[in-house]
């Protein structure tokens, strides 16, 4: 086991007014917490509200680094490996570093999430490119080119597909 001593001296103070918001529709959104730098290195966190239903983050993992989901509100339906989770408010889902995972809100409900990533990575532009590529400045394909900045490796989970496909009447 390895030790991580972060490389920061002082506290860490986020005001909800100075942190920046990153919209994706019109009812869910991130909003970046603190990134890897201002906690030299030890997390990076946002929070995470999604509208009713609203898909989040598509399967993924991390190499380095494990994902924390704590739900604030609401309910989320969560894929760590190879099951899917539904976690409700005052829950934890935690995947480590090389599980696949995703999350969104869970059918008919909403939720909001405090995600902490550690150790931290530099995530903050990862989640301004994705709004580039909401507003077409760039094309999805770039994801693939800046996977390894971000640690973030993109996947594909038939249990999580199912989970997420519409009920068939």
């Amino acid at each position: 086991m390895s030790l991580f001593v972060p490389d920061f001296d002082d506290a860490v103070v986020v005001r909800a007014a100075d942190a920046e918001e990153i919209r994706f529709g019109s009812d869910s959104a991130v909003r970046l917490l603190a990134d890897s730098a201002a906690a030299g290195g030890a997390l990076s966190s946002m929070r995470v509200t999604l509208g009713e239903g609203a898909d989040g983050a598509r399967p993924h993992h991390h190499g380095r680094s494990a994902e924390m989901f704590y739900v604030v509100d609401g309910t989320a339906q969560l894929l760590a490996g190879d099951k899917v989770v539904t976690a409700g408010a005052g829950d934890v889902v935690i995947v480590p570093p090389g599980q696949q995972h995703a999350f969104a809100a869970a059918p008919g409900e909403t939720a909001e999430m405090l995600v902490i990533i550690t150790p931290g990575v530099e995530r903050f532009e990862y989640f301004r490119h994705l709004e580039r590529i909401r507003y077409g400045s760039v094309p999805p394909e770039s994801l693939l080119e800046v996977q390894e900045l971000y640690d973030s490796y993109f996947g594909t989970s038939t249990v999580w597909e199912a989970a997420r496909a519409p009920l068939v009447q």
